[in-house]
């Protein structure tokens, strides 16, 4: 389960990622809208009663809005031509105090329910459905549990699991130790041992708020609407998480899970009478109307600015050790249900903020004060923060003067005409790009307007918000510059939240939860010792005995589709270039990427190649400065990227192909002008301005940083990866711990000119046709103009434009060889052993062991793949979470390494040991044919999960894996058995038969350090 800190705010339409589906320019209907469109207002349906029938033309849906009629539930539908329907239910949930009980709560109801009594049913669901998301969200005032599914029957099942589970739930005692905290002994099995604090969510949030930007922002939020529900933790404050009792989370689902406190919604191209039905039979008609007292009231304003602090812990990664300060003015502004007014402080935020064209960028990052903005916070009242992370401590009233001006400087100059359109065409490009998770996009969307009562509705008719804005600006130029008044220049509730590192914070940390265990303990008699002695043996006993999950529905084997549906490509070239062609229903867009070789890139630049594709398009390029080139690409394209990529040959563990992969996208009537900006990126980029690349480095550097808390396992994975395949040792190069450290170096370094003299040399390496190939995906009626384009782009670019060569679309893959010659053995590569150990500030651990085992056709292959998900279903689950208390953990098979890791985990070596229990539990062959169908369900909704227009054929052109060889894996899936299974797990798992890599983030660790066997970092 996922807790999210802050919901949002409605001032974020880009982060919704609004796509449109359909192929057509025009809205037309589709037979999931035709159905829908024949409901009339005030229709009754399965206890429901139809409230509007209404087209929204821009998203290609319909949405039927109704209420339930005996609880008075809300129902949105919005029926769209897509198979990945979604089904989402929820409920306001406003916590008053910080133990963390809704966050608490939607852990504990997926612990077994009235029908489903097994022991976590969710999990189990993950291996017996096809689902293509499943998962459940705590926000500050809502708790949120979707998932999606293209198949009908899966459909079914996973809604008949989650209405019982919210609605009927176990709610058993042992679930909540488990899930939420306990005082239990460190051994459960020895009395004499230390008790202490265990619990997955108390350890979630520990992990949660060893991120500094967590801490920021919850204390934000907390301090900017301090009178209500959000003046409180809904996740839970780690040390307020103990003094939740189980009788007070019973009575929080009595209070708050109701259906009159709740609101269902469905989208896709399935039949909606089959949800209403269900719905209202299995839980809805079991419940009366109640008036639930979950309302929010509005923040009462303040007549005057307030100022606070908080403390962090210092980042050992921060770009400048000395400037470590965060500094955030935040501003309370209007309601979230006004959706125009939302809609015009989304446009607003981002004019002020966003890119180097914005007021805010030019006057606190480009004067190099921070590294970053600051972050952003919202609830039912929205707001804006604007601010400073990676200060010094004396540039704090500079900052805070800095941000008053330049609000003056706005309302005083407002914004180019240009870049209200560029942000607009942002819109259109949001609106027409289509991806595989549509529906839980939306329904993220309007989660927080529609909480609070907004009409959701009203929220997706975003022409309409457009046209009016365009009008409200035609009627009153000064429009924006007086909203900027009303809401910033004349708002007395205004909150300055500065933030410094303390040395001693996690110390005081540590101290803090010892003195909470301690009283805890000494409230406690011997006999109260004693039942907890006997309650950890019998959580202990239930967590290690095979479940009963019989009474779960499942999908069988047989209802997996036997064969891929087959990618159509044709291969040609471009101005002698391989290039793949995908027609596709892109909806009026065009997609393009070209792969770029670095095979023959000197080893010494290697490092820098990240920092190369994050600059290149950010410095200039051609006669555009880099503010005129990031407003170009704002206004003709829907961005445009560049990023190292490393691919495993699919039938040779030593050898891979490296490379830098260019993106971008445009909408049709826009192709020349986004080849053009590529041809000047090849031609003529900007590497003359050291400042701006300080600016890049120092963000870039910043970003880094602050992702470790968060991607942890993903750092360890890589790590323990490094020295197993020459693949391994070049992700840890471009994006392992290897890479935090190298950006860090540059960010310190007082003068860039060594790394602006190394740019252009990259550049001469990568930037080069005869290391090409090319892939565009576009509509079949815009194909050849695409492919026009692209034949003059790579003749502009072609080191000798003399060699022109003509468009020509040909039948033989010569795609397949392009990527073949570029493929490259690592003759020196010696695959060898190491353990690494990264000390860092958190209170909880990030554990990987990586193992080199078999490329993807070779058989084995496919063994190796089932036999992780079940290993993970079936062992590590319950030693790693439910044992272990981790958040997550499990493992996964791919590029070669069969991987195993753990997340936010309080435990290093006994999670080491859990993964070697685990390959001797496979071994032993303790599983059932069950578990192995099961286990192939889950792994197959991996491979069949949807692809959006624009990816299609993107395997094939990265990786050169043809839709063939996806087919022979496929019927290797099929063919997996207990004997293949058990067989790999020895031949390749086994002690003395691996070869394998480990790696552990986390706080200091004295076993460790005393360990030879370990390097230190």
């Amino acid at each position: 389960m996922q807790q999210l800190m802050q919901a949002s705010n409605g001032l974020s339409l880009g982060k919704s990622s609004f796509q449109g589906h359909n192929p057509s320019w025009r809205f037309r209907s589709t037979p999931a809208t035709e159905r829908v469109l024949q409901y009339q207002a005030g229709q009754k349906i399965h206890g429901f009663t139809v409230k509007e029938v209404v087209a929204v033309p821009d998203l290609f849906l319909t949405a039927v809005k109704l209420t339930h009629d005996n609880t008075g539930a809300q129902y949105l539908h919005a029926a769209r031509d897509d198979k990945n329907n979604l089904f989402s239910v929820q409920l306001r949930t406003t916590p008053m105090d910080n133990t963390g009980v809704p966050h608490i709560l939607e852990h504990t109801v997926l612990c077994g329910s009235e029908k489903y009594p097994c022991r976590d049913p969710f999990f189990k669901m993950l291996n017996r459905s096809l689902s293509t998301f499943m998962n459940a969200f705590t926000a500050s005032d809502f708790t949120m549990y979707p998932f999606s599914t293209q198949n009908g029957k899966d459909f079914q099942n996973l809604l008949s699991v989650y209405l019982d589970a919210v609605f009927f739930p176990c709610l058993g005692e042992l679930d909540f130790r488990q899930e939420g905290w306990r005082l239990e002994n460190e051994n459960p099995s020895d009395p004499t041992s230390p008790l202490v604090f265990k619990g997955v969510v108390f350890n979630e949030m520990k992990g949660a708020f060893s991120d500094n930007e967590q801490v920021y922002a919850q204390y934000l939020q907390n301090k900017l609407y301090p009178d209500h529900t959000y003046g409180v933790v809904s996740g839970g404050e780690p040390l307020a998480i103990p003094d939740l009792s189980w009788e007070q989370l019973k009575h929080f689902h009595a209070t708050h899970y109701h259906p009159s406190n709740a609101r269902f919604f469905t989208y896709g191209d399935m039949p909606l009478e089959q949800h209403l039905k269900q719905i209202h039979e299995e839980a809805l008609s079991k419940f009366e109307r109640t008036e639930p007292d979950t309302a929010v009231p509005n923040q009462p304003h303040w007549d005057r600015p307030r100022e606070d602090h908080v403390t962090c812990s210092p980042d050992a990664m921060a770009p400048d050790a000395s400037k470590q300060n965060t500094l955030c003015m935040s501003y309370l502004l209007g309601d979230i249900t006004d959706t125009f007014e939302g809609f015009t402080l989304s446009l607003l935020s981002s004019l002020m903020i966003s890119g180097p064209n914005a007021p805010f960028y030019k006057a606190l990052i480009e004067p190099k004060i921070g590294t970053d903005f600051s972050s952003v916070v919202g609830t039912k009242e929205a707001s804006f923060s604007i601010g400073l992370q990676g200060m010094a401590e004396e540039d704090i009233e500079k900052v805070k003067q800095i941000i008053i001006q330049t609000f003056d400087e706005i309302i005083a100059n407002g914004f180019e005409e240009e870049r209200i359109e560029a942000l607009l065409h942002k819109i259109e490009i949001q609106m027409k790009h289509q991806s595989t998770s549509f529906g839980l996009s939306l329904a993220s969307y309007i989660a927080s307007c529609w909480n609070h009562d907004g009409d959701p509705v009203q929220l997706l008719k975003i022409s309409d918000r457009v046209t009016q804005f365009r009008q409200a600006l035609k009627d009153n130029p000064r429009f924006l510059q007086e909203k900027v008044v009303h809401y910033f220049k004349d708002n007395t509730h205004r909150l300055t939240l500065s933030m410094s590192p303390d040395e001693a914070y996690l110390e005081k940390q540590v101290k803090a939860e010892e003195e909470k265990l301690q009283k805890n303990i000494q409230a406690l008699s011997e006999s109260d010792k004693k039942d907890i002695y006997e309650k950890g043996l019998e959580l202990l006993s239930i967590q290690s005995k095979t479940q009963d999950a019989s009474c779960l529905p499942a999908l069988k084997v047989s209802d997996i589709e036997p064969t891929i549906a087959v990618t159509r490509v044709e291969t040609g070239t471009a101005g002698g270039v391989p290039v793949q062609y995908c027609e596709q229903p892109t909806n009026g867009m065009v997609y393009f990427r070209a792969m770029c070789s670095l095979n023959s890139l000197p080893e010494d630049l290697r490092l820098y190649v990240p920092l190369f594709c994050s600059v290149i398009t950010k410095m200039g390029c051609g006669g555009l400065d880099y503010r005129q080139q990031d407003q170009q690409m704002e206004l003709k394209t829907g961005g445009m990227s560049i990023s190292t990529s490393v691919n495993p040959d699919y039938s040779n563990m030593d050898m891979y192909e490296q490379g830098v992969l260019l993106s971008s996208s445009c909408l049709e009537r826009n192709l020349p002008d986004m080849f053009h900006l590529w041809s000047d990126i090849f031609n003529s980029p900007h590497f003359d301005d050291e400042e701006r690349l300080r600016v890049l480095v120092m963000m870039s550097a910043q970003e880094l940083a602050n992702g470790i808390s968060n991607s942890g396992h993903m750092y360890a994975m890589t790590r323990a990866a490094r020295n197993l395949t020459p693949t391994g040792e070049l992700q840890e190069t471009f994006g392992g711990m290897e890479q935090v450290k190298f950006m860090k170096r540059v960010a310190e370094m007082p003068d860039l000119t060594q790394v602006l003299r190394t740019l252009p040399r990259i550049k001469r390496h990568i930037l080069n046709p005869l290391n090409m190939r090319c892939a565009v995906n576009a509509t079949p009626q815009k194909m050849s103009n695409a492919a026009g384009q692209l034949d003059n782009l790579m003749c502009n670019v072609a080191s000798n434009k003399k060699d022109r060569k003509p468009v020509h679309i040909i039948p033989c893959d010569i795609l397949t060889r392009a990527h073949r010659n570029l493929v490259k053995r690592s003759p020196n590569f010696k695959p060898c052993q190491m353990k690494t150990f990264f000390p860092m500030p958190f209170p909880i651990n990030f554990v990987s062991e990586c193992i080199r085992t078999v490329p993807f056709t070779h058989e084995d292959c496919a063994s190796l793949n089932i036999l992780a998900r079940m290993m993970t279903a079936k062992y590590l689950h319950g030693e790693i979470r439910e044992k272990g208390g981790a958040y997550g953990g499990g493992a996964r098979m791919g590029g070669g390494l069969f991987t195993f890791y753990s997340y936010r985990d309080p435990n290093t070596v006994q999670t080491l040991s859990a993964f070697r229990k685990g390959v001797d539990w496979a071994i032993s062959g303790q599983f059932t044919q069950q578990d192995i169908n099961e286990a192939k369900l889950s792994v197959f909704s991996a491979v069949d999960s949807p692809v959006a227009p624009s990816d299609k054929g993107m395997g094939r052109f990265l990786s050169g894996i043809t839709d063939e060889l996806k087919q022979a894996h496929r019927e290797r899936l099929f063919a997996v058995t207990d004997k293949s299974i058990v067989d790999v797990a020895g031949r390749y798992l086994g002690i003395g038969q691996r070869t394998c890599g480990v790696a552990i983030l986390g706080p200091e660790n004295d076993t460790i350090k005393k360990d030879p066997s370990w390097v230190v970092k």
